[in-house]
């Protein structure tokens, strides 16, 4: 490019008042500032949309974009259509940068010409513990395809579906349109999976640079569970958009049967979340209605080891022992 590359921040919001002003400071106080910081309102109910009106009345380069509730998925898709810059990334808004983030990120993109940049960050604690980086395993080094990216990380058992650690080429994702599935729990998994098997090249910057706040939340028990069905219920659609990924995208047989034990690993996390429901019958007719969309079937014929073999079936005799309660 001739001209100096324009840089995009979407910073999807919904009721986090308490943080805008760390996190929106931290993008202002980038050493190379963002040419465009698009903020979308996801329909706060809190003080946020006051304190955003106050940043955009002080700084160019904040625009406010205010819609109905539409989920972290429809936020960042209204900031992915909305951005203008050669390069974009995402931003928690409960999170914040450190103040070389932008510039580094931005360096290791023009350098390697990389359609992505994976960085870095930190798990922060607000003080209860020490925070520790995400990725503590050797980086992985040089430029590498997506897939030969995703399949590393897969080998060693650490692929963290993080939007907001990487930096996109902006034409690399308008070429192949990529969106976010609106409404969905865990958005990161289906996208993070699609970006990285169609990059050409992509690039790891290991210094930590992100801080993502690990926040203390209350919920009511009926709060709780509603969330907690949510996420069951988008593990769903997880697991058949890696399946059909593995199947229709992955020519390689060893990149295919990683997917498929990623497909899995996921898969048996949602165990854990039905058990987390507040009452017997809710968790037995969760299982039953795992059993009943085919999710023990498609765990079952892609899991890739007998320790995943036998997690399934020993869910899936707890589904059946259930079955002719509270029907």
């Amino acid at each position: 490019m001739s001209a100096a590359p324009r840089l995009s921040l979407v910073v999807p919001v919904y009721n986090v008042a308490p943080f805008l002003a760390q996190c929106l400071d931290s993008l202002l106080a980038q050493t190379r500032p963002a040419d465009e910081i698009i903020v979308v309102d996801d329909g706060s109910t809190d003080a946020g949309p006051a304190i955003l009106r106050g940043y955009a009345e002080r700084h160019a380069a904040i625009t406010v974009i205010r819609q109905e509730n539409q989920g972290l998925s429809g936020a960042r898709n209204t900031g992915l259509a909305r951005a203008g810059g050669d390069y974009l990334a995402f931003v928690d808004s409960d999170d914040f940068l450190a103040p070389d983030c932008c510039e580094r990120m931005l360096a290791q993109a023009l350098a390697h010409d990389a359609d992505v940049v994976v960085g870095n960050g930190w798990y922060h604690f607000d003080g209860r513990e020490p925070d520790y980086p995400i990725y503590q395993d050797a980086p992985i080094a040089g430029v590498l395809s997506g897939a030969e990216w995703l399949a590393e990380r897969l080998r060693r058992r650490r692929l963290l579906h993080m939007v907001w650690l990487h930096l996109y080429r902006a034409a690399f994702l308008r070429e192949h349109g990529f969106r976010f599935v609106p409404r969905l729990i865990h958005e990161d998994v289906i996208w993070t999976n699609q970006v990285l098997l169609a990059a050409a090249r992509v690039v790891c910057d290991p210094q930590p640079h992100y801080y993502y706040r690990i926040r203390v939340r209350h919920f009511t028990p009926e709060e709780n569970d509603r969330r907690l069905q949510a996420t069951i219920d988008s593990s769903l659609t997880n697991a058949m958009a890696l399946e059909a990924m593995a199947a229709r995208d992955i020519a390689d047989a060893r990149l295919r049967r990683l997917m498929r034990w990623q497909l899995v690993e996921g898969g048996l996390a949602v165990f854990h979340k039905v058990d987390q429901l507040s009452l017997p019958r809710d968790r037995r007719r969760a299982l039953r209605a795992l059993r009943h969309h085919g999710f023990f079937a498609r765990l079952w014929r892609n899991a890739t080891e007998f320790r995943q073999r036998r997690r399934i079936a020993r869910n899936f005799l707890r589904s059946l022992l259930g079955a002719g309660r509270d029907a």
